[in-house]
């Protein structure tokens, strides 16, 4: 049986806590991203796909947010933490409402087995207005993507380990066996957490990762 840890992405394996916020920079739209953002992503996250997407960023030239993915940072420890997962034996995976491009460049540096993040469809360099977004801002869309890896996997809930650090994780913190909430804002998370780490360093949470 697959012993499975996941991770979210935006502030737990990369430095930015929102990276589509980023992408609003970087396409010079931050102000109405933040507002419709604010209005709609939790509410309505096939509304806010319909503002942002089809109607701010379609028809752009993608290569300020190409050069963004390129650009973002790693939090410190994040390579030596999955070198670490590896020898011990643990499929790793990333289970995040951030950008597929991202967990694409994760998974190439840093040897991840699984990768499920929101797809930004860009097509001869163009932003073309669609957009895959099995994980969305729900919680239960990121539980959900998790409990069909588990069963693909033939392990189970009671063995999974997440790390993660926003409340829509709190849906995967109540059926995981073990939760760390890792450089959180979120008391709600926090409350519900095995463990808390208090750090920017993903090496802090090794020493809390059953090693059996």
């Amino acid at each position: 049986m697959a012993r499975l840890i996941c991770f979210d992405m935006d502030g737990v394996i990369f430095r930015p806590t929102n990276v589509w916020m980023e992408a609003h920079r970087a396409f010079g739209t931050y102000e109405e991203g933040r507002e419709l953002t604010a209005k709609y992503v939790h509410a309505d996250y096939a509304r806010l796909v319909e503002e942002v997407v089809g109607r701010l960023w379609k028809g752009r030239d993608a290569a300020p947010f190409l050069s963004l993915i390129g650009s973002i940072p790693y939090l410190p420890g994040v390579e030596e933490t999955f070198a670490e997962l590896k020898g011990r034996g643990y499929t790793t995976a990333i289970i995040s409402g951030s950008s597929l491009l991202l967990a694409r460049r994760a998974q190439e540096d840093l040897s991840i087995d699984f990768i499920y993040a929101n797809e930004l469809v860009i097509e001869d360099g163009i932003v073309t207005g669609a957009f895959r977004w099995p994980v969305a801002g729900d919680p239960e869309k990121k539980l959900a993507v998790l409990k069909g890896l588990v069963a693909e996997l033939g392990t189970t809930l009671a063995d999974t380990v997440y790390v993660g650090d926003d409340a829509i994780d709190i849906a995967v913190f109540r059926e995981v066996g073990t939760s760390v909430a890792f450089n959180s804002h979120s008391k709600d998370l926090k409350r519900l957490a095995t463990h808390v780490v208090e750090s920017d360093d993903l090496r802090k949470v090794l020493p809390l990762i059953p090693h059996s």
